[in-house]
């Protein structure tokens, strides 16, 4: 019998991926396209559906061509939770004041509706409780709203659909209207099983998305998975180069199919904390350009500054707490960029042909003393990383990073210090997540990385060391393809459920153990990082008196 597969395809920040996966789990192919970016103003970062999902059926067709089209079951998608309008005609409808039609998804990184998003916070509406108290302006809602206050008449009555990314990929490839779970109740204020709550949409001026049974938000759901319509329609199949009726999962979030291609994973035999434990005992980190930490417990947990709890935007059946650093891959390149050494270290790296980050970690290995770890090169220089706002467990978006133990040096040694602090104050703020998950009700036991900078062995090892908890790495590097791939093998039936894909195609590859002899240093340096924050604030009081 012919070995039978599944494509996933993940649209991140900056680029689209598929990838061929095996019954099992394992990678046969993959393939990457770029996709534009445009930002018309400051905090306004924007892009084109029609280009995204042009690359998708390029990096389809690319991963498929080896395989007879009979042989690929399923396929599921993830993205970014980006904003995507359409009109009646589900033609694009331009999201900037330029009016570029084309350029019609508000990205998950803009934060062009902060205003709105606080005045969403103030009105205290009972929704808000789900996320944490607070209103990012990384969701939905406050998005809509800027776009009804700024572009009435150029988008907003235009206007006839709003998805979700992910959602926007799962109509194009089926035609069904149905949205996934996740999208709408991390994103959307979504609340199963009563759905939307009318007096919050009324209470923040958005009443006209009532109409229709909220037909331009979406007036059906389901968990992830989930198969989508007839699957495949003709033309999609067209463009993808797959056969009409190949099944499609509903879509997850890019973080969280992450979540499911990493925490799922059958541990037997690793003598880890979690073993013989529940899936709750676990949090699956997803590393790339911003962080997200996703917990699930069979109760519903509210947690202070967290998002969630969430029924069913994950695992079906169970409750997801979402915490998230706002920039984290982004903030270290953002810290390396701006030195005056960076120059010299892409030289340096260039000649031992290495990327930069293997060039700094075996620099700064080179920098400690052989009988002390990396870490303690951290001691005199401190940084708090919201360069971007704290997306958890203080939800503000104002916030501002912050560095302490500058010198006038501009040397390699300098810009491998100012890296090292860079990760060590991201790790820090990991911890203080999983300090606000443990006081709700969160018995996390295991990490499980996955994403780009779990590739990085000194952000990993760090973790590992400022958490105190061991760090599992999936054996297949690409986990967020594994867990699009979940949906597609899930919405073929060829699994029963998203729990039984999840551990059949999620396989352990390599767990880091934390350096307990560090123990004492990072429970200081933690020490100095809440303080930091807590001068942050006094800082901004002091200037805000009159």
């Amino acid at each position: 019998m012919a070995e039978v597969y599944y494509v996933g395809v993940d649209v991140g920040t900056a680029s689209v991926r598929a990838a061929l996966v095996s019954r099992a789990g394992l990678l046969n192919s993959t393939a990457e396209e770029p996709i534009s970016i445009w930002e018309p103003q400051a905090d306004h970062y924007v892009q084109s559906s029609s280009e995204i999902w042009e690359k998708c059926c390029t990096v389809v067709k690319r991963v498929t061509q080896s395989v007879e089209r009979s042989q690929v079951r399923g396929i599921g998608f993830d993205a970014t939770c980006s904003l995507v309008v359409l009109d009646q005609s589900f033609q694009p409808v331009p999201v900037s004041q330029d009016g570029d039609r084309q350029r019609n998804v508000v990205m998950w990184m803009d934060h062009r509706a902060e205003e709105q998003a606080a005045r969403i916070t103030n009105t205290g509406h009972g929704v808000l409780s789900r996320v944490g108290g607070v209103m990012s302006p990384e969701m939905q809602p406050p998005k809509l709203l800027w776009l009804k206050e700024n572009l009435k008449e150029s988008c907003w009555k235009e206007a006839a659909h709003f998805f979700d990314l992910p959602d926007f990929l799962s109509w194009k490839a089926t035609g069904s209207l149905t949205r996934s779970l996740c999208t709408l109740v991390c994103k959307w204020t979504y609340c199963p099983p009563e759905g939307w709550d009318a007096s919050f949409w009324t209470s923040i001026g958005l009443e006209d998305l009532l109409e229709n049974d909220f037909s331009k938000i979406g007036s059906v759901s389901c968990p992830p998975g989930s198969p989508l319509g007839d699957g495949l329609t003709q033309e999609a199949a067209a463009d993808l180069g797959l056969d009409p009726g190949t099944a499609v999962g509903a879509s997850l979030i890019d973080a969280h199919a992450g979540g499911l291609g990493v925490i799922g994973a059958d541990v037997k035999g690793f003598h880890l904390p979690c073993e013989d434990q529940p899936i709750t005992s676990r949090m699956a980190m997803i590393c790339g350009t911003s962080t997200c930490h996703m917990a699930i417990s069979e109760q519903p947990l509210f947690v202070p500054g967290v998002w969630g709890p969430c029924l069913s935007a994950m695992v079906p059946g169970v409750w997801l707490n979402e915490g998230g650093q706002s920039a984290t891959g982004r903030l270290i390149d953002h810290v390396m960029k701006g030195h005056a050494a960076y120059t010299q270290l892409q030289e340096q790296a260039r000649q031992r042909s290495e990327n930069i980050y293997s060039y700094l970690n075996s620099h700064l290995s080179s920098m400690a003393d052989s009988r002390s770890a990396v870490d303690l090169l951290g001691s005199s220089l401190h940084v708090w990383p919201d360069f971007h706002g704290n997306r958890s467990p203080l939800a503000d978006p104002t916030l501002k990073g912050m560095v302490t133990g500058l010198s006038l040096s501009q040397t390699l040694d300098d810009l491998a210090l100012l890296y090292l602090a860079t990760i060590q104050a991201l790790a820090l703020g990991t911890l203080h997540i999983l300090e606000a998950m443990k006081e709700a009700g969160h018995d996390i036991r295991t990490l499980f990385l996955c994403g780009g900078l779990s590739k990085n062995s000194l952000f990993v090892q760090i973790h590992a060391n400022a958490t105190g908890l061991p760090v599992v790495l999936p054996d297949q590097m690409e986990a967020v393809l594994i867990g699009a791939a979940v949906l597609g093998a899930c919405a073929s039936q060829d699994y029963s459920s998203i729990q039984e894909a999840m551990e059949k195609m999620a396989k352990v590859g390599k767990v880091v153990q934390p350096d307990n002899e560090l123990q004492s240093f990072y429970e200081r340096k933690y020490k100095v990082f809440l303080r930091l924050f807590a001068h942050q604030r006094e800082y901004q009081a002091l200037m805000n008196q009159r």
